[in-house]
């Protein structure tokens, strides 16, 4: 589907139903829940030694000295520039996984709703011919965000559902340019902003609460049902053409 196809049916969009919308997640989440959890552990695992590197000078020199921290102003001041250099590092690598791992996750859920053959990749989008667009939508999602929160909290709340809505976007339209899915996920974030802002708010409260009835650990398992709303909000607004999805499919498999 072209970007101006999109366009059109995201300005052409119906009017959508919350209740609708949620309990159609409730029933996809049954399907991907197992789905949902091995993303975020695959989250968690790709995470732990960036932290390890991110943590292991400092840990390395308070066991050669535990007081060389708090006796040395100095010094403080030449390991917090490049600390801070290397949390935001740490939070753009951070943004580029878990976006990759999230865009699968949605093409996933796509062929689990709609019963189409295809594989559980989770690495679909770190592979070519895409691992450079999800790079460099992650590092525009990245940016945005960055100026959202110097611009204080109002922007950064608007931002949230295009940038949520960007993910679904790229996963079911990975041939589209960088530009063109942030077009039109801002495009389809303004005109369903308030219903996927509410879905957002009430999926992410109920998968905590949840998750933390199931003794804590079942927030991992019910995390991911926060993600599914937007999927059903591109779904019911702009909608799949089967023939071209299937072509996808076919390739995907046979590469």
């Amino acid at each position: 589907m072209d970007v101006n196809t999109l366009l059109e049916k995201v300005e052409n969009a119906k009017a959508l139903d919350f209740g609708d919308i949620f309990n159609k997640s409730i029933e996809l989440f049954k399907k991907v829940w197992l789905q949902g959890l091995i993303m975020l552990l695959l989250t968690v695992a790709l995470m732990i030694p960036i932290y390890i590197v991110m943590y292991f000078p400092l840990i390395a020199l308070g066991l050669l000295d535990q007081e060389v921290l708090q006796h040395n102003e100095d010094l403080n001041i030449v390991i917090a520039i490049p600390m801070i250099i290397l949390v935001l590092l740490i939070s753009f690598f951070a943004m580029i996984i878990g976006f990759g791992l999230q865009s699968a996750f949605y093409r996933i859920c796509k062929n689990k709703d709609l019963n189409e053959m295809g594989s559980d990749d989770y690495f679909y989008f770190f592979k070519r011919p895409y691992l450079g667009k999800t790079i460099n939508l992650a590092i525009m999602t990245f940016g945005i965000s960055v100026v959202a929160m110097l611009l204080c909290v109002l922007p950064l709340i608007y931002v949230m559902v295009p940038i949520a809505l960007i993910t679904v976007i790229y996963a079911l339209n990975p041939d589209l340019s960088a530009s063109e899915i942030i077009k039109v996920g801002f495009k389809l974030g303004n005109r369903k902003w308030v219903i996927t802002f509410g879905l957002l708010i009430v999926s992410s409260i109920l998968a905590q609460l949840v998750g933390m009835l199931l003794c804590i650990v079942g927030v991992f398992v019910t995390a991911s049902f926060s993600y599914l709303p937007t999927y059903f909000v591109y779904k019911e607004s702009v909608g799949f053409e089967p023939a071209a999805d299937s072509n996808t499919i076919e390739k995907s498999e046979a590469s």
